[in-house]
């Protein structure tokens, strides 16, 4: 049960221009997220995945629907709101080392960097960057260039400079995507820290289903649409579908092939539960 929520999309659509042809990468995505969840957003390449995290990061404006982060409604937002959304709502951290961290600044010029343009004195700016480096634990590295150290410590670096101006909203695009399984989990250990002391709200997109894992819960997106859902309570998975604002739902490709059920179905419902039947024809006579 989510208690209050800091992201709201429903009905939400994104439908891209490419020469004369209209290519629909969201199609009509319906998402709660609460303050305070560590969840991820899981799907294959042209799921949509990534499209949904550039809108709730303000690089990308919807086509249609409606989407609120905090007091930011994204559908109506003009370029100034923009600049403010993303300096004050949200961190952001790419899969690509190039766009998270300037080359030729040390760790702790780069972890500085985001707050030049706030109001904070020298003083102030100090005392966060001392305050995020002991907290990722990145004293050893912190006067190193990004190109001297590792891909994790890279990661985790972008992680602070994300949450340098201490936003409420982390969110993370594929960043695990191009580490080894040791040094993905480090990294992925280093979001829950920041969720569980922080109390930020974390946000991580990702081909992989073994995320799942380091979440508390993980939305699933196929073909522009949610399509499941996975709640993580200790060991104890559960794993639901999704009824979209339309009463469309998409049923697991694994359950349709034990089914053997093709193009259609018949429908039943008894109170609480629906029954989804094969059709079987009968032999004409």
């Amino acid at each position: 049960m989510i208690k209050k929520l800091h992201i709201n999309c429903t009905g939400l659509y994104k439908i891209f221009k490419v020469s004369d042809l209209e290519v629909v990468a969201l199609r009509g995505v319906d998402l709660d997220i609460g303050y305070g969840e560590l969840i991820s957003i899981v799907g294959a390449s042209g799921s949509g995945k990534s499209t949904l995290l550039n809108i709730l990061a303000g690089y990308e404006s919807p086509s249609a629907g409606d989407v609120q982060v905090g007091n930011f409604d994204l559908l109506g937002i003009n370029q100034k709101e923009a600049v403010e959304y993303r300096k004050s709502e949200v961190g952001f951290v790419w899969q690509q080392t190039g766009k998270n961290l300037v080359p030729y600044l040390d760790i702790y010029s780069n972890i500085e960097l985001p707050m030049m343009a706030s109001d904070l004195s020298k003083k102030e700016r100090s005392s966060r960057v001392d305050s995020l480096i002991d907290f990722l634990n990145l004293n050893s590295i912190s006067s190193r260039l990004p190109e001297n150290i590792s891909g994790g410590e890279q990661q985790v670096s972008a992680i602070a400079v994300a949450l340098a101006n201490q936003p409420p909203l982390l969110l993370a695009d594929e960043p695990t995507g191009e580490l080894d399984d040791e040094t993905s989990t480090m990294v992925l250990e280093k979001m829950r820290y920041v969720n569980e002391n922080y109390g930020t709200t974390v946000v991580i997109v990702t081909h992989d289903p073994k995320i799942e894992d380091h979440v508390n819960r993980s939305i699933g997106m196929r073909d522009g649409k949610v399509v499941k859902e996975v709640l993580r309570k200790k060991k104890k998975k559960s794993e639901f579908v999704v009824i979209d604002s339309f009463g469309g739902v998409q049923i697991p490709q694994e359950i349709l092939s034990k089914s053997k059920i093709e193009s259609k179905a018949s429908l039943t419902s008894d109170k609480s539960k629906i029954s989804l039947n094969k059709i079987i024809s009968k032999n004409k006579k």
